[in-house]
């Protein structure tokens, strides 16, 4: 008989497990409360790529520590009572900024995306939104020559990486990007990363192709789960679901359901982001997104209109919405690109779950055999999730992985 599992949480790293396990010949069921691509994976800025082997936690932190603890910048804005709740989160955090820690996310967290990008691929041509995918990499925005120097850590990375990247001056970027205002003397253009129209559209795509093979998808939001039996049984609202094994993929939901239903403490924090679409001004377009680093938001072009995501908000997971960094983050897009009315008329808000180290949890419980974890992925599930969903599946099926696991290991913060 075929090995059973649910997979808790449709983002595109659950919606990717599901995937992956149904192709290894198991019988599996997805659950989630919305449904698929709708909550953290539906708002992001569309792109895969290399370059997002950057965390924000690497040593060029410190030295931008003074300007962002002021809580009064686009890039990062935070509620002082969340980060006193969650002082072993931010310290730990900050740990994770030196040099030894940040040279092993880097390495990890680049061959995660780099495994990746092939199942994106071929599950695109199953799925038929190839259409969706441009590959014409994606732009770093600087608004002074001093900005840029202050990029050196990140480029140097790329670099080391091998990384297709190609500085541009003003004029340069102009050619590419013809309708960008003339305030940025220079771009760095990442050569090899591509992006899509709508990033929630693909995760809806994927879970098709999930339900066109046979897999089950339940709109259920769980509330208990335990072992009887030599199986898991996951008791929501509408019903109980039991099978051999169990993946919690619910992304930044992730803590307080392993808190509420096994007593884990998961040390997990929220980087809270929103975006907006907007149309343009007659005959301005966009290539390709654009990331403006001074301004602290990425403009990416998107069926729905040019989508406007900004930086990092540290807050509780249900907080009330902030105008502030969004209010900032539209200035400073308007000033750089000819933006005309809402296309939507509220802002969407997300939640990115991290980690202190800025790396997921992808691997088996310590505690628990048969359960599995599958989060904890910041600002790069989209980036990540089919290469999240391989290692996963090979940790369960026992097989050699493609890449060192180590790293990932939910042991490593004793879960």
């Amino acid at each position: 008989m075929k090995k059973t599992v649910v997979v808790l949480g449709a983002g595109m790293v659950g919606v990717s497990c599901a995937l992956e396990l149904q192709q290894r010949g198991r019988d599996v069921v997805l659950v989630d409360r919305a449904a698929p691509g709708r909550e953290t994976s539906f708002g992001n800025a569309g792109v895969f790529a290399r370059s997002s082997l950057m965390p924000m936690n690497n040593p060029a932190l410190w030295a931008a520590l003074p300007k962002l603890a002021r809580n009064t910048s686009a890039q990062l804005r935070y509620d002082p009572r969340f980060l006193l709740r969650n002082a072993g989160w931010a310290a730990r955090f900050l740990y994770s900024a030196r040099t030894g820690c940040f040279e092993q996310t880097v390495e990890a967290l680049d061959r995660l995306i780099t495994l990746s990008r092939p199942l994106h691929d071929r599950w695109m041509a199953e799925a038929g939104v190839q259409a969706r995918l441009r590959s014409n990499g994606w732009i770093f925005l600087y608004r002074s020559e001093a900005a840029y120097a202050s990029g050196m850590l990140s480029r140097q990375t790329m670099d080391r990486f091998g990384i297709q990247t190609q500085t541009l001056s003003g004029e340069e970027l102009r050619a590419l990007e013809p309708h960008l205002a003339p305030i940025f003397p220079k771009a760095l253009w990442i050569q090899d990363a591509a992006s899509v129209d709508n990033p929630g559209a693909v995760v809806e795509a994927y879970a098709a192709l999930f339900q066109a093979r046979g897999g089950r998808i339940v709109r259920d939001e769980v509330k208990a789960i335990h072992r009887s039996q030599d199986a898991w049984e996951a008791t929501g609202t509408a019903g109980r679901l039991r099978a051999d094994d169990l993946v919690v993929a619910l992304g930044p939901w992730s803590r307080t359901f392993l808190r509420d239903t096994l007593g884990l403490s998961v040390p997990m924090a929220y980087e809270r982001g929103y975006h907006r679409h907007f149309g343009a001004r007659p005959d301005a377009t966009l290539g390709r997104p654009v990331y403006d680093i001074g301004g602290g938001y990425v403009l990416s072009p998107m069926e729905m209109g040019l989508r406007m995501s900004t930086g990092v908000e540290l807050a509780d997971i249900d907080a009330p919405k902030a105008d502030a960094q969004l209010q900032l983050a539209e200035t400073a897009a308007r000033e750089a690109f000819p933006l005309a009315d809402y296309r939507d008329s509220e802002p969407w808000l997300g939640r990115r779950p991290t980690l202190p180290d800025s790396r997921p949890a992808i691997g088996r419980a310590r505690s628990h055999p048969s359960l599995w974890f599958a989060f904890g992925h910041q600002h790069i599930g989209l980036s990540t999730g089919p290469g999240s969903a391989q290692l996963l599946a090979n940790l369960m099926d026992g097989a050699e992985s493609p890449i060192d696991p180590r790293p990932f290991a939910p042991a490593r913060w004793g879960l």
